[in-house]
C-alpha cells in the first residue's frame, strides 16, 4: 500500500491546523484507500451473486476501516481500538469514516441510522465538536447516568483525542461518489452540524 501524496493540491489551512506535517499525504491517501476498500467490496459483492442483502455494504465499512488503520501505521501514527474497531488516529484527531448514503446525496442531509449503537454516539457526544450554539443539550428519555455516560471521553482514544469525520457516498455498481471530512456535531435527531467540511476527491479503483 502506498500513501504517496502524488500530484496533489495543497491541503486548506484546517488540514495543516489539525494534522501538520501529515496533511498532505493524508489528504491524497484518504481517498485511495476508500478507492482501494470498495474494490475489495465490489469483490465481495461479485462473488456473492446476490441482487438483495448483497455484502457489498458491511464489507466496505471493515474495509475502509481496516485500510485507514494499516495507513496510519505506515504513516507512523497511531491505531486505536475502540469496542473491537480499529481507528486511525493522526495527530491526535481519529479518523470517523461512515457511508451516509448509497447514492449522491448532501453531506447537510447526512444522517446515523434509528439503531445507531450507543459506541457510535458518545464517540460524537465526546470527542466531537461541542454545539454550535455552546449548549450542552439534552437527550429527552435519558436517564442522568446515561446522559452522563455518554459524554465521558473513551479511555482507549484519550480524552484529548477529537474526531474528523471522513463521510462517503458508494454503491457496488459506481463506487464511491463523493467523499467529504471535516468536524460534525451529532444532533440528537440523529442529524450532523457541520462547524467544518470540506470535500475530498474520488480517487480511481486500482486494476487488479
Amino acid at each position: 500500500m502506498s500513501v504517496s501524496g502524488g500530484d496533489w493540491t495543497r491541503p486548506s489551512a484546517w488540514a495543516f491546523e489539525r494534522f501538520g506535517r501529515q496533511a498532505d499525504v493524508l489528504a491524497a491517501s484518504v481517498p485511495q484507500q476508500l478507492a482501494a476498500a470498495h474494490a475489495k467490496a465490489h469483490a465481495t459483492h461479485l462473488t456473492a451473486g446476490l441482487k438483495k442483502r448483497s455484502p457489498y455494504g458491511v464489507t466496505l465499512a471493515q474495509a475502509v476501516r481496516e485500510r485507514l488503520a494499516d495507513m496510519a501505521r505506515e504513516m507512523d501514527e497511531s491505531v486505536r481500538d475502540v469496542r473491537g474497531y480499529e481507528y486511525a488516529v493522526i495527530q491526535e484527531y481519529a479518523l470517523f469514516p461512515y457511508r451516509y448514503a448509497d447514492r449522491l446525496k448532501p453531506l447537510d442531509r447526512a444522517r446515523l441510522p434509528s439503531n445507531v449503537s450507543p459506541t457510535r454516539r458518545r464517540l460524537f457526544r465526546a470527542h466531537g465538536p461541542k454545539s454550535p450554539e455552546g449548549l450542552f443539550e439534552l437527550d429527552d428519555g435519558l436517564t442522568t447516568e446515561e446522559y452522563i455516560g455518554l459524554h465521558e471521553a473513551f479511555e482507549e482514544l484519550g480524552a484529548s483525542t477529537k474526531l474528523v469525520c471522513v463521510f462517503f457516498t458508494a454503491d457496488a455498481e459506481n463506487g464511491i461518489h463523493a467523499i467529504h471530512w471535516g468536524e460534525a456535531h451529532l444532533e440528537p435527531d440523529r442529524s450532523f452540524t457541520w462547524p467544518h467540511s470540506e470535500q475530498l476527491p474520488v480517487a480511481p479503483v486500482p486494476l487488479g
